[in-house]
């Protein structure tokens, strides 16, 4: 499966998005959506959705103390209310949503990292925990093919949504030029590839999948060491 993902400014723009998504045709349970904030009101007074499979509630309700069905305009089924840390509150709702929050309570990356399966690709994590930390909302969808997923794309641009692309370059300008470092093209794109990687992954093997022979050239090892300075400071600065 491929997965596909906008990010909104506001929470109701990526419901109206969802909604959009799953009128399409697109299965709910491959719907996800993660929005910064908790509303325990707005939760409790929804009736749980004796549509989703069996123990989904129960093992929600383990990890965050709170199940419900699907939210108001948005259906997509359970939603799991929980602290992230160095990101706050959050509300995943959806499947989806409550696999990417199973691991009790852990950062998206480790999280999602051990228990997804389902097509997100983790090195789009990092940016979905910067789009989430800088309060915005993320709208999911899992999709079959290419076919499908560039429908649902332009699906999330038409109600305004930022595509993890040009996030991810958003991200990357946004860092000092220390971090950014200094390369020719060719040097440039194994560093930046190394840094992001450090993101969301502990060893550089790992990602050899991703990246093949890459990850041995100088710049990509530079940019790895680099990124993972960058993620060990940030889990400082979030811990203090």
């Amino acid at each position: 499966m491929k997965s596909v993902a906008g990010i909104f400014s506001s929470r109701d723009t990526a419901e109206r998005a969802i909604q959009r998504l799953a009128a399409s045709g697109i299965p709910r349970e491959h719907l996800t959506l993660l929005t910064p904030g908790t509303d325990v009101r707005r939760l409790s007074s929804v009736p749980v959705d004796e549509g989703e499979p069996p123990g989904t509630g129960a093992a929600i309700g383990a990890v965050t103390g709170l199940a419900a069905g699907a939210g108001v305009g948005v259906p997509i089924g359970a939603a799991v209310s929980l602290i992230v840390p160095g990101i706050g509150p959050i509300l995943a709702f959806g499947l989806l949503g409550a696999a990417l929050f199973g691991a009790g309570g852990a950062a998206i990356g480790n999280a999602l990292e051990t228990t997804l399966s389902q097509g997100v690709p983790r090195d789009d994590l990092f940016v979905i925990e910067d789009a989430l930390r800088s309060g915005h909302s993320v709208a999911l969808a899992l999709v079959e093919d290419e076919a499908a997923a560039q429908r649902a794309r332009e699906a999330l641009r038409d109600e305004g949504a930022l595509d993890m692309e040009t996030a991810r370059d958003r991200w990357w300008t946004s860092l000092t030029e220390a971090e950014r470092g200094v390369f020719n093209p060719v040097e440039e794109h194994a560093y930046r590839c190394g840094f992001e990687a450090a993101q969301w992954c502990d060893n550089r093997e790992n990602v050899r999948s991703l990246h093949g022979d890459m990850i041995d050239e100088p710049a990509f090892q530079r940019g790895w060491e680099r990124g993972l300075d960058y993620r060990h400071a940030g889990s400082l600065r979030k811990s203090a």
